[in-house]
């Protein structure tokens, strides 16, 4: 076992800049921006401030299963806001959402700002009536499944993920006690989808395309380089529902947005027209981009 037991908190805490591993530059305690910087508008009723991380990808993914079903209205440009650069703290983007993280929309045609990715995926299954059950039963169902999402999701990304890959020093208690808790709920989805097609019931929904990025990706092995250590070979069900889901083209599109890693097909820095997707590199999108 690690040595970490000898740390004894301090009577007051105080900030250590220099302390916190790969993400260091831009945690700090204290809200508000850091530089003057407009953001950019592009032409669609939807403007979207993002990068493709798994809450970025929860958006895009709504976005382009509204468009997949013609809905006009949903025509958005994505723009990338790089978080490790800090382009979060900027005036522009404080002022849509002041809690400085991404995702966050903004809605020319009601004049209205939108944050925290489950709301932006309220917002639009209302706006469009699509993706979100009428029933009452149903819907709550959907909706039990969006915020046990948004609720079990930290335990995940700023949980195991922190501790597990990113975090400067390796210390066996934090590691032990978050995986623990993501098999618990791996588990407790895998169970759900063992009686049901989707989380919520049998028909696609906001409750999937939050859960997905997160989950999907970590059952598919697709996330922090954890899938042996996981063993995610063992919850059938939901690697079921992840696969299946990841072939729908609208996902296969989302995924793509905002992204800046991986082979150049998987990238799509910037999205401001579906004719975005049909350029081989994203070289030549920048290049569109720029010209």
């Amino acid at each position: 076992m690690s040595d970490s037991s000898k740390y004894q908190p301090p009577k007051v805490w105080t900030w250590d800049e220099k302390n916190g591993g790969e993400w260091a530059n831009i945690n700090r305690p204290i809200a508000g921006p850091t530089h003057k910087t407009l953001l950019p508008q592009g032409k669609h009723p939807l403007q979207l401030y993002s990068m493709g991380t798994p809450n970025g990808q929860k958006v895009t993914i709504l976005l382009e299963e509204l468009l997949a079903l013609d809905e006009q209205g949903a025509e958005y440009d994505a723009h990338l806001i790089r978080i490790a650069e800090g382009n979060q703290f900027s005036t522009g983007f404080v002022e849509i959402n002041p809690n400085s993280k991404i995702p966050a929309l903004f809605d020319t045609e009601a004049d209205r700002r939108v944050f925290e990715s489950g709301a932006i995926l309220f917002y639009l299954a209302e706006k469009f009536g699509l993706f979100l059950p009428n029933d009452a039963a149903e819907r709550t169902e959907v909706l039990n499944w969006l915020f046990w999402l948004q609720g079990s999701a930290p335990y995940l990304g700023g949980g195991f993920g922190h501790f597990y890959a990113y975090a400067p020093e390796k210390f066996e208690y934090p590691i032990n006690r978050f995986t623990m808790e993501i098999k618990r709920q791996m588990d407790v989805l895998d169970r759900e989808l063992a009686n049901h097609r989707y989380l919520g019931g049998d028909h696609y929904s906001i409750a999937d395309i939050a859960t997905w990025p997160w989950y999907g990706n970590l059952v598919l092995g697709k996330a922090y380089d954890a899938g042996e250590f996981l063993n995610v070979e063992n919850y059938k069900n939901l690697r079921r529902w992840a696969t299946e889901i990841l072939e729908r083209p609208a996902v296969q599109r989302g995924i793509k947005v905002n992204r800046t890693w991986g082979e150049a097909c998987e990238q799509l820095h910037e999205r401001h027209d579906a004719s975005d997707f049909e350029l081989k590199t994203q070289d030549k999108v920048e290049a569109r981009n720029t010209a």
